[in-house]
C-alpha cells in the first residue's frame, strides 16, 4: 500500500523514491518499450523529412473507419496514471473508448470518447478539474490512477462513417506492485428519453461487488422551456429497493451551486457546470460533472444511480419533463463486475 501511496496525486508524496517504473504509450512509442521512442523514420513527404529519425516523425495515427485500434497493451502489474488524447469533435460520439482490467472479456470502461473526458453533445469546451481536465482546444486529460495486476488494455472503435486522422495520444503508467486491496476503476455510458409517466434517468444499475462510486458526468438536453432542474439524484445501496439510503435536493443541488445556477457556468477541482449552451435554432444543452474524491459513495454489495428530470408548472407543482439525457458513471469495485448493457449503435448517440 506504501508504494502505492508514493504514486498517489498528493503532493506531499512527491519526495518519497519508489521502486516503480515509468512508462508511457504514444504514437511515437507505441509498445511503451524502454528506449523504444522516437524511432519512426520519417519517407520523402513527412513534415521531419529534413530532419531524419529520432524527430517529430510519427506522432499520431488514423483510425480507420468501422475499425477496432488498440491503443495500449500493458502487462502489469502497476498503475495508469495520465491519459492526455486529442483529436476532431467528429469523434466524440462516434468512436467508444475501452478498457480491459487483467485479461477479462468484458470491458470495465465503455465510454463516447468525448463523454468520458466529460465533453458531452459531441461539442468541445473546457473543463478545470482534478481528475479531468479539458484544455484549449481540445485537449483530454485524465488522471483518475487506474491499477491493474496481470495487464491492462485499451483499444478505441471508430465508428465514424470515414477515417479519423489526427489522433493524438499519450498514456502514462507506472509498473509497480499493487496492493491486495486496490480496486478496479470504472465507466459506463447511458442515454435515455425521459418520459412524464417515468421522469426518471437511471445513470448506473446493476453495479454487483464492493466498491465506491467516484463520480458522474450529465449530458442534458433539454426539450422543454422553463427551468429544468429540480429533480433529486438517488443512491440505493446494498439491496435497496423502493427507497434509496442517499437522496438529493435538486439537480443543481447535486452539483453543488443553487438556484438555478444563476444562469452561470463554473468548473472548480471537484464539481462543475462548464456548459451551458443555447443558440437560436437549437435546444438547450448542459454539461455537468460531480467528482466524489473526499465523499465516494461506499456500497459493499450492489449499486443502482438514478436522477429525475422535473421542472416547475404555472401553479409552481413539479412538472415531470420529457428530456434527452446521457450520463457517465464511474467507480471503482472488485472484480469480476457485472455485465454492461448492449451499447447503443452511433445512431443513438447522435446529439440533438
Amino acid at each position: 500500500m506504501q508504494e502505492l501511496y508514493r504514486l498517489n496525486l498528493g503532493l506531499g508524496s512527491l519526495p518519497l523514491l519508489s521502486d516503480a517504473e515509468t512508462r508511457s504509450i504514444s504514437a511515437e512509442n507505441p509498445e511503451g518499450e524502454k528506449g523504444g521512442g522516437a524511432k519512426a523514420a520519417p519517407a520523402a513527404d513527412n513534415a521531419a523529412s529534413m530532419l531524419g529519425e529520432g524527430w517529430k516523425v510519427r506522432p499520431c495515427i488514423t483510425l480507420e473507419p468501422q475499425s477496432t485500434t488498440c491503443l495500449a497493451d500493458i502487462q502489469g502489474p502497476g498503475v495508469i496514471q495520465h491519459i492526455w488524447i486529442t483529436v476532431h469533435p467528429n469523434a466524440y460520439r462516434d468512436t467508444i473508448l475501452r478498457f480491459f482490467w487483467d485479461g477479462e472479456a468484458e470491458a470495465s470502461i465503455e465510454v463516447p470518447l468525448g463523454d468520458f473526458f466529460c465533453n458531452g453533445h459531441a461539442l468541445r469546451y473546457n473543463v478545470n478539474s482534478l481528475p479531468m481536465a479539458v484544455n484549449p482546444s481540445g485537449g483530454f486529460n485524465s488522471y483518475w490512477p487506474m491499477p491493474f495486476r496481470k495487464g491492462a488494455r485499451i483499444t478505441i472503435e471508430n465508428q465514424h462513417p470515414e477515417a479519423i486522422g489526427g489522433f493524438f495520444y499519450q498514456i502514462t503508467y507506472a509498473l509497480t506492485e499493487v496492493p491486495d486491496n486496490a480496486a478496479y476503476f470504472h465507466a459506463q455510458w447511458r442515454r435515455s428519453l425521459t418520459t412524464r409517466e417515468v421522469p426518471e434517468h437511471v445513470i448506473v444499475d446493476g453495479i454487483q461487488g464492493h466498491g465506491h462510486y467516484v463520480g458522474t458526468f450529465l449530458a442534458w438536453t433539454q426539450l422543454s422551456n422553463g427551468w429544468w432542474g429540480e429533480g433529486e439524484i438517488k443512491f440505493f445501496l446494498d439491496g435497496d429497493t423502493t427507497y434509496p439510503t442517499i437522496c438529493g435536493t435538486g439537480t443543481e443541488d447535486y452539483f453543488c451551486g443553487a438556484w438555478g445556477f444563476g444562469g452561470e457556468t463554473y468548473s472548480t477541482p471537484f464539481l462543475g457546470y462548464p456548459l451551458y449552451r443555447k443558440e437560436p435554432g437549437e435546444v438547450p444543452r448542459h454539461g455537468l460533472y460531480r467528482w466524489h474524491i473526499f465523499d465516494p459513495i461506499r456500497f459493499k454489495q450492489d449499486l443502482k444511480v438514478t436522477m429525475q428530470a422535473l421542472g416547475w408548472w404555472p401553479n409552481r407543482k413539479f412538472e415531470p419533463l420529457t428530456d434527452d439525457i446521457a450520463s457517465v458513471a464511474y467507480w471503482y469495485q472488485t472484480e469480476p463486475h457485472a455485465p454492461f448493457p448492449a451499447f447503443p449503435p452511433v445512431h443513438e448517440r447522435y446529439s440533438r
